[in-house]
């Protein structure tokens, strides 16, 4: 029997290589000689960089670059093949900043555009952006001030790059931009457009510590700005992702924005290997609403085989939830056992996913018979 194990990373607990080996323990117990492949993924949120590490032979890089507060920072990207990618959540990651800290419309993301124009200096072909997990919500504006670009205000006034100064644009200036050689990917965890309710501010900014009463001017500055610098990017899929940032690598880097989940999936030559599997262990810290637009669990659902049977163990299960099976996925099963606190949920993940893996073996096991391995 071949099982693929293909979990997502369990946010603020464990990451997706480790969820692999320890499910791979769990159904070890029930089923020691099957044919297990560790394929961890991630769908271009935080996280991607290092799952596909684990499965790619890669080599880690950096450069050093400006950093979210100015600063020289040290900007790590994977190099493989005339091609590198790079995740925006190692430099304006939200994780990296607390509660106090939260400052989405003055953290500075330059330093994304003079790594991409560094990259191609080095020869680099094809350039692959991560853009989920971010910190900001800046439209892209600092990653195009990376790249040369200039912004002015009515009074000819250069601005700062930043979130904060969208609704004062009034001219942009290209002329000290060099020529974009690679070819840039917004590779992204979610499929909300630029703006409006289901866009990057109203849905993504409250999160970063944008406040209720900021939202509609925030979305309405970035409107301002795209009306000037590309009024058809309004209904692109994927534009809100990253504060804004995937709709920025378009008009700026020339780029497009692609589907993380099926990036990670091509990468990884998932259909070779689903060939003959029997089963797909899919997972992530928390099956939400979120989860059924595309994110890693579904992509790989609705890519594999009908016969196939996917199966989700997961942190957390939204409890509004259970239709999977519209979305490919045969069953889906939470890991908490028992009431308790968020901390106490993350500090016993692993002895959690442990033991459900090992459950959905053994149910396996009986469903099939006892003669399979």
């Amino acid at each position: 029997m071949k099982i693929l194990l293909m979990p997502d990373s369990f946010k603020g607990s464990l990451p997706a290589g480790e969820v692999a080996e320890i499910l791979k323990r769990g159904f070890s117990q029930v089923f020691p000689a099957a044919d297990y492949r560790l394929l961890p993924v991630g769908d271009g949120g935080e996280g991607t960089l290092d799952a596909l590490s684990q499965s790619i032979v890669m080599e880690e890089r950096s450069q050093t670059v400006t950093g979210w507060d100015g600063q020289p920072f040290s900007m790590r990207y994977m190099h493989f093949q005339e091609q590198a990618f790079f995740e925006m959540a190692d430099l304006v990651g939200l994780p990296m900043f607390s509660e106090e800290q939260q400052a989405p419309l003055t953290i500075s993301t330059v330093g994304l555009g003079e790594l991409v124009l560094k990259l191609q200096q080095t020869g680099i072909k094809k350039i692959y952006i991560g853009v989920g997990g971010s910190a900001t919500v800046d439209g892209g504006i600092g990653f195009a001030a990376g790249l040369g670009y200039r912004f002015y205000d009515e009074q000819e006034k250069l601005l700062e790059p930043l979130g904060c100064n969208l609704g004062r644009v009034a001219r942009v200036d290209d002329s000290k931009v060099p020529k974009i050689t690679a070819e840039v990917y917004a590779v992204t965890d979610v499929k909300n457009v630029l703006c409006g309710k289901a866009g990057a501010t109203y849905i993504f900014g409250p999160q970063k510590g944008l406040k209720q009463t900021e939202l509609a001017e925030v979305d309405q500055a970035m409107n301002h700005f795209y009306q000037i610098v590309s009024p058809t990017i309004f209904t692109v899929s994927g534009s809100g992702a990253g504060g804004g940032l995937a709709a920025g690598i378009i008009p700026f880097a020339q780029g497009e924005i692609i589907h993380g989940i099926d990036f990670v999936l091509d990468a990884l030559n998932f259909e070779k290997e689903v060939q003959d599997a029997d089963y797909i262990i899919v997972g992530e810290g928390k099956m939400d609403r979120q989860s059924m637009s595309g994110k890693a669990p579904v992509g790989i659902a609705q890519r594999a085989p009908k016969e196939t049977a996917v199966i989700a163990i997961c942190g957390s299960v939204e409890t509004q939830l259970s239709n999977f099976q519209e979305y490919g996925i045969t069953a889906c099963f939470p890991i908490i056992g028992e009431v308790g606190t968020l901390e106490k949920a993350l500090k016993e993940a692993e002895v959690n996913l442990e033991r459900t893996a090992m459950n959905v073996a053994s149910l396996i096991k009986s469903t099939r018979g006892k003669d399979i391995e």
